[in-house]
């Protein structure tokens, strides 16, 4: 792969990123108790932040994290809740039953990223709610079960953009998976739409982040004043699930996975 700068993992790196993306999951596993009506998100952030530098041994990413042209990052997690898409900052406004809220944690442990999100439904969800989550769920396994070496990064964008425009939903082209490891974010990137047979070939010791991020309108995005926080332009319903992902020399292994993870759905 001339000229690309993707940073291909020996064993010893993907044995750190098991452990980092173990703990990152373990952080939302941790948190599933606590997503109830009442609780703000800045309370979720600081249950979470405790927990990964005082029981991990950690570093939250996200906090301070200032890629250029942004302000630094103020939390330790991102907190999405309806019609935000992504990065979402934990604020003083309570959940309330029926709101759904992507949060996604990365945590450092000894030098090696984990990152992950899921979304949690707060008390009981709406049809149209619960439907949003569990499709965009089954889109990003959909994207992970194409994973093995030979195959191409747009394989598994066209595969998740097909699979939710087929149910009538849209994908958010702004943002996209991508490399990870000793950086947070590094080559490839890693689109949720796409044409079968395009962009990077994927080999053994790649590894990346899959995490589609699904309107329940239509794909337009904005962004908040604070610089961070994206919603639906349409102000509809949006929806993300993330894993980390290893590209094996037989197909794929999830790094982010721990004893809460849900279960893959039934059709995959």
């Amino acid at each position: 792969m001339p000229g690309m700068a993707i940073t291909l993992k020996t064993a010893d790196d993907i044995e750190r990123m098991r452990i980092a993306g173990r703990l990152a999951s373990e952080v939302l596993d941790m948190l599933t108790q606590h997503v109830v009506p009442g609780i703000t998100t800045e309370q979720i952030d600081k249950i979470a932040h405790d927990h990964i530098v005082t029981v991990q041994g950690a570093v939250p990413a996200p906090l301070n994290y200032a890629p250029p042209g942004y302000t630094p990052y103020p939390k330790s997690i991102c907190t999405s809740v309806n019609h935000q898409v992504c990065h979402g900052i934990p604020n003083e406004r309570a959940l309330k039953h029926g709101d759904i809220v992507n949060i996604d944690v990365t945590v450092i442990k000894d030098g090696w990223h984990g990152d992950t999100s899921r979304m949690y439904i707060v008390g009981e969800g709406s049809i149209a709610a619960k439907r949003l989550c569990a499709l965009t769920y089954e889109a990003m396994w959909k994207g992970i079960a194409k994973v093995k070496p030979g195959i191409h990064l747009g394989d598994i964008g066209h595969t998740i953009q097909t699979f939710a425009e087929n149910n009538g939903f849209s994908v958010v082209r702004e943002f996209c998976g991508h490399g990870i490891g000793q950086k947070f974010h590094e080559e490839p990137q890693v689109l949720h739409y796409g044409r079968p047979g395009t962009l990077e070939e994927l080999v053994p010791g790649m590894i990346f982040t899959i995490e589609p991020m699904i309107n329940a309108g239509r794909p337009g995005i904005r962004c908040l004043a604070d610089g961070w926080t994206i919603v639906t332009a349409d102000h509809s319903l949006s929806a993300q699930w993330e894993h980390t992902v290893l590209v094996t020399p037989s197909g794929h292994e999830i790094l982010t996975q721990s004893a809460g993870t849900p279960a893959p759905p039934a059709s995959n």
